[in-house]
């Protein structure tokens, strides 16, 4: 199967982007991140599209954003939070390198205070996040091939687990 050597899925915060692109400079590969993907398509922030167009159409671009990396990115790949909601992305990642980046709301606001602009958290984010994860964990554990905590580990500690739970390190 070809397709992205790793493919980081996690709830916003858990450093997907930090993580895999540091797993991406230890395996000589190149990043990609499908949120940054849909930033530089549309020219809009994800927050500005979900103001302005509306969370169905995001989606849509996402969707868009996951097959197009998924086909044409051998490197490291970073999923946004929402990615494994849809169906046809879980089917898509099935037997893939997958992993779910875990932590805990603690860590999530330490990390990002739950105060940058993310519009699914705009009211009551420590519970909002806390529903999300209750939403979207059952997906996130359904597409890895192995789960990571990033609670209290450094971006290198978290890209060490991983290489080593993916069986990446090179000799």
């Amino acid at each position: 199967m070809t397709g992205p050597a790793v493919i980081l899925v996690g709830p916003m915060g858990a450093g997907k982007t930090t993580v895999g692109r540091l797993l991406a400079e230890r395996l000589d590969t190149g990043f990609r991140d499908t949120d940054a993907d849909i930033v530089a398509a549309t020219g809009k922030e994800i927050s500005a599209i979900f103001i302005d167009d509306g969370e169905p159409h995001f989606r849509e671009l996402e969707r868009r954003a996951v097959r197009e990396a998924v086909a044409g990115h051998t490197g490291v790949l970073a999923l946004g939070g929402g990615a494994v909601m849809d169906e046809g992305t879980r089917a898509l990642l099935a037997g893939r390198p997958v992993v779910f980046l875990e932590m805990g709301v603690a860590e999530a606001v330490r990390r990002t205070g739950l105060d940058a602009p993310r519009p699914l958290l705009a009211v009551n984010p420590r519970q909002a996040w806390r529903e999300l994860m209750e939403r979207r964990r059952p997906f996130y554990t359904e597409v890895a091939r192995t789960v990571v905590s990033t609670e209290g580990r450094t971006p290198e500690e978290v890209a060490d687990a991983i290489l080593d739970a993916l069986e990446l390190r090179k000799a």
